[in-house]
């Protein structure tokens, strides 16, 4: 089968490899071209463009960049129908993605959805495009099928891929000792930052991250530079801060860390499911920030929270986010026993909520199966 995979950001990256991998499993004659990233190009095929490219995010920034994503579309176009795939597989990117499956639609190229549009927290509208122009869609939250059943549209749950990938790394054969050599880091407790995969985040809560530095000089803070972002970006941040960024180790950083400062997003689950105790620090734009108060309708921030439907990690959003907020949390994270036990337990609740590991595996052969 011939396989046309659309991934416009970092955790699209992860989720599309992770499904090229498990389609290469089920499917040998497996061909891939593709929208996304570098671990997407390690599993094989050919990208036709770089997620770094059209990784767009907020409100205004979409405004400013109308002409580039009009540019986008016309040449994603063009180049599905020069490659002429069985199935065209779109991973989440929901702006540039559902506008792909309406396009796929009118040439009648069989469309497959893999991680929803998060229409259950905003722009719920958008069930209407799905239900028209989406074949079959793969979810990758056990309460998604409930509320996908409330719009009369079947979806196929398989598990949550994020499990394979960081059981992956938790399985590999690397101690401390051995991170912090490669890294020429200090024999401390380190505490990780990941503080987004996007300029505009990076700009927003990175800097607020790095001031409490000085109130922990027993700990070490690693910056996990996210891939999309080139090195010297991060140099304006860091000037004057005992801190160190490594790159395209973002799992190594939490695999040793005993706490971490995390922005909303896929990197929330991912740091609890490497079972790191975490502050979840995010500011966006204030006029960005406004518009999303207005339309988002969920209680929660992180992706650890809305699973759990309750809050098992703390957010610090817009306002809150700031440097005593972030210190005071850190704080109860580090020195309370029973606040850091709590939050663990909780942890392994969520993984069971989850399932266990084999989803990209089983969602390849789901895939498969409905094309054959």
């Amino acid at each position: 089968m011939k396989y046309y995979i659309i991934a416009g950001e970092a955790s699209g990256d992860l989720h599309g490899s992770n499904l090229m991998k498990g389609l290469k499993m089920v499917d040998s004659e497996a061909d891939f071209r593709f929208w996304g990233g570098d671990l997407m190009k390690a599993q094989g095929g050919e990208i036709a463009k770089h997620y770094k490219e059209t990784a767009i995010m907020g409100f205004v920034e979409v405004l400013m960049n109308l002409g580039k994503i009009k540019r986008f579309f016309k040449e994603c176009k063009a180049d599905i129908q020069n490659y002429k795939p069985d199935v065209l597989v779109l991973v989440d990117y929901p702006g540039f993605n559902l506008r792909m499956a309406e396009f796929a639609k009118s040439i009648g190229l069989k469309t497959y959805y893999y991680i929803s549009p998060k229409i259950w927290a905003w722009k719920e509208s958008r069930i209407k495009k799905i239900k028209a122009f989406v074949d079959k869609m793969f979810v990758i939250f056990p309460f998604e099928v409930e509320y996908f059943k409330k719009h009369n549209y079947p979806v196929n749950y398989a598990g949550n891929p994020l499990l394979d990938a960081v059981q992956e790394k938790i399985d590999e054969e690397s101690s401390f000792e051995d991170f912090i050599a490669k890294n020429k880091l200090e024999n401390k407790p380190v505490i990780g930052i990941l503080a987004g995969s996007r300029k505009q985040e990076i700009d927003r809560n990175l800097g607020i991250m790095l001031d409490i530095i000085p109130n922990y000089k027993e700990h070490q803070f690693v910056i996990a530079a996210a891939p999309s972002i080139e090195p010297d970006y991060y140099n304006k941040f860091i000037e004057g801060h005992n801190v160190k960024v490594v790159f395209n180790q973002t799992y190594d950083v939490l695999k040793h860390s005993i706490a971490a400062l995390v922005t909303s997003g896929t990197a929330t689950l991912e740091t609890a499911l490497f079972n790191v105790p975490q502050v979840v620090c995010y500011r966006a734009g204030n006029l960005t920030y406004y518009i999303a108060k207005q339309l988002i309708k969920i209680e929660y921030a992180s992706l650890v929270n809305l699973i759990m439907d309750s809050e098992v990690v703390r957010e610090l959003l817009q306002f809150d986010m700031n440097s005593k907020m972030v210190n005071e949390e850190l704080d109860k994270i580090l020195k309370d026993t029973d606040y850091r036990k709590h939050m663990l337990e909780n942890y392994t609740k969520l993984r069971e909520v989850l399932g266990g590991t084999g989803a990209s595996e089983r969602v390849a052969k789901l895939m498969y199966e409905n094309l054959k």
